[in-house]
């Protein structure tokens, strides 16, 4: 290299080196404070300042002494990692720091080239000029010693090891390093390192940098400002691109949202043309950048087909029992948890997922580009095995584990929506139909009906109104109609898809009998006690004759029916009857079995209509205990059962 010294924009590699032809300065004394050795990025227009972010970044640097306080910034491609560390550097170059060093630090031969430039600038005793790797080690000694402030931000660290002997350290406390990496490496803590996981912005940041960014192009930022920062996972690097694309081309943001839905690739509407602040990479390539490294990393070589699973999944997160199912394993070729849990930690330490004891996520913008590189005769195979994953580890009973259950229905509904097709063909797989039978067990009962009714309208589309998919969702939607109490609505779709089941199966067929149970509760529902009666009877035999009488969908059925036949006014015949199904049900299923549940309710109810109103308070006084905590205390039967005490208490007050 010629005068100057400036060694960033050479190509460096493990065969190459830079030799410094300038004579060294003549000691400190002839140095011209404050210096700034490298260039530190631009902050981008509308920067937003991470103002929480920056609080716990700065409050571990209370207490530490004279030892340097180094700053890992962790975190996936296009989190702001590289923008945040460029904030500080501006900030102590504006505070009137001595010395500010920009180190790109992709490979430590760049860093020992920034380091030896900055040797000579800084005129650090020892140094020489025509020999990088000495004037390095003559600036880290010099650093360590000196009482000028200085700030050395170490910008992409990718080789731990290689890093390793190139950390500055201060022992007159007057020095400060920042780094910042993808990787989640144990190998860059320690040391008086600490570790700060940089995610994307919060909701607040994302769409103040939106708001700001299109400012001064009226009209651009509408009311779908939120929506937009949201569905763009709130990340720095894809706002900036989309904002720039809405300014280049006159959007607003609600017509960028729907181009952004529709579009077949994140290159159409996040263009390498719309990177107006120079990051210098495409969205997807930069989301991505990692994952060769880390496939070249996996001992089992999983991180591929890993992630490809994983984009098909919630970006809120997706549980852990996931990668142990016999779907999963048979997918990854028989592989032991174990081995998957090392590929999981490899993808975490690679910032392409993240993931804790239990769960794991991948940012929703990764998973949409990693989704884009599957081919396509792998999308409905890979889908497949994601939806044959969440049935397997769907829990029964589901409501003693609302917050499991609402985890998968969440992960269904996203991969329901990225996979489109490939789970409706050749039919409708199970957990399509698990998810709307879970909002409904966890008593969100508009969500269930809105959901149904989604059901029914693609089923249809996809396989025309006499299909058994077609039918079983119309059949839900008909006893969805009937628990929000649009019980004419219910008893014309039930009773329109229960004549065409039987034409269709005949009389006993399976897809006949499910229907009459549900036609149980919509007739009791609407006040139609004997047809409902009638209608539970033939329901019952058919349970009888497929699952035998111990079966919970038996004694499900049987639950309802006694219900039905209470209500018809037979409560002293019923009585007996319902406190035998009690026995027995609380016997096969438990005491705090949903349906139990519902059989115990049943009998307070029989005791109340027979004037045995100490008892039936003193059973619901219990139930409703039981409820709260099966179903929580919000959950419209506990809510009912609360009710029904209430009534108990009043009555038999004297």
């Amino acid at each position: 290299m010629t005068v100057g010294g400036d060694a960033r924009y050479s190509a460096l590699g493990p065969y190459s080196s830079v030799i410094v032809h300038q004579p060294p300065a003549q000691g400190e004394a002839a140095v011209r404070w404050p210096l700034e050795v490298g260039s530190a990025p631009a902050l981008a227009s509308a920067f937003q300042p991470r103002t929480a972010l920056r609080e716990q970044i700065d409050a571990t640097r209370t207490g530490s002494g004279t030892a340097v306080l180094t700053h890992v910034l962790t975190g996936g491609g296009g989190v702001g990692k590289s923008q945040l560390a460029a904030s500080y550097a501006a900030q102590a170059l504006a505070e009137g720091t001595d010395l500010v060093v920009w180190a790109p630090a992709t490979e430590p031969q760049q860093v020992v080239a920034c380091y030896a430039q900055a040797a000579l600038r800084v005129g650090a005793p020892g140094v020489r000029g025509d020999d990088p790797e000495a004037d390095a080690d003559a600036f880290l000694a010099w650093l360590a010693t000196t009482s000028r402030r200085w700030l050395v931000v170490l910008d992409d660290v990718t080789d731990p090891a290689g890093i390793k002997p190139l950390w500055p350290a201060s022992r007159t406390g007057s020095g400060r390093v920042l780094a910042t990496t993808r990787l989640h490496d144990a190998r860059l803590t320690g040391g008086g390192r600490r570790r700060i996981a940089v995610d994307a912005y919060d909701p607040a940041e994302a769409s103040a940098y939106l708001r700001a960014r299109l400012a001064e192009e009226a009209g651009l930022a509408d009311g779908a400002v939120e929506e937009l920062a949201q569905r763009l996972g709130r990340l720095p690097l894809a706002l900036g691109h989309a904002a720039a694309y809405m300014i280049n081309h006159g959007l607003p943001c609600t017509t960028y949202l729907a181009r952004f839905t529709a579009a077949r690739s994140l290159a159409e509407v996040l263009p390498p043309d719309a990177d107006a602040e120079g990051y210098g990479r495409a969205v997807a390539t930069t989301l991505l950048l990692s994952l060769d490294a880390a496939q070249d990393a996996d001992p089992a070589g999983l991180a591929v087909p890993v992630l490809r699973l994983a984009a098909f999944l919630d970006p809120a997160g997706h549980p852990g029992a996931l990668w142990a199912t016999p779907a999963v394993r048979a997918y990854l070729g028989g592989a032991e948890p174990a081995t998957v849990h090392t590929t999981l930690r490899v993808l975490h330490r690679y910032a392409l997922l993240t993931c804790g004891a239990n769960w794991a996520r991948v940012h929703a913008l990764t998973a949409r580009a990693v989704r884009e590189t599957i081919p396509d005769g792998e999308l409905r195979g890979i889908a497949v095995v994601a939806a044959e994953a969440l049935f397997e580890v769907w829990p029964h009973p589901e409501e003693p584990h609302g917050e499991w259950a609402a985890v998968l229905r969440a992960n269904t509904g996203v991969l329901a929506a990225t996979a489109g097709r490939h789970l409706w063909l050749p039919k409708a797989h199970p957990v399509l139909y698990r998810a709307g039978s879970s909002l409904a067990n966890a008593g969100h009962r508009e969500a269930a009906l809105d959901y149904w009714e989604w059901m029914a309208a693609e089923a249809g589309q996809t396989f025309g109104g006499e299909h058994d998919d077609t039918l079983a969702a119309r059949g839900n939607l008909a006893l969805a109609y009937g628990v929000v109490g649009r019980t004419q609505e219910a008893c014309r779709l039930g009773g329109q898809t229960l004549r065409d089941l039987e034409r269709l199966h005949g009389p006993e067929g399976r897809y006949v009998v499910m229907t009459r149970a549900q036609m149980l509760v919509i007739l009791a529902s609407a006040g139609r006690v004997h047809d409902a009666i009638e209608m539970g009877q033939r329901a019952l035999t058919g349970r009888i004759q497929e699952f035998g009488h111990e079966h919970p969908m038996t004694l499900s059925v049987l639950t309802n029916l006694i219900g039905a036949c209470m209500q018809a006014g037979a409560a002293e015949e019923v009585t007996a009857l319902a406190e035998e199904h009690l026995a027995n049900i609380a016997g096969l299923l438990g005491p705090m079995h949903p349906y139990t549940l519902f059989a115990r309710n049943n009998v307070a109810y029989a005791y109340g209509r027979t004037g045995r109103l100490d008892e039936a308070a003193a059973l619901l006084e219990a139930l409703v205990a039981d409820a709260e905590h099966v179903l929580g205390p919000d959950h419209p039967d506990t809510r009912g059962y609360r009710q029904s005490l209430a009534y108990a208490r009043d009555e038999s007050s004297p």
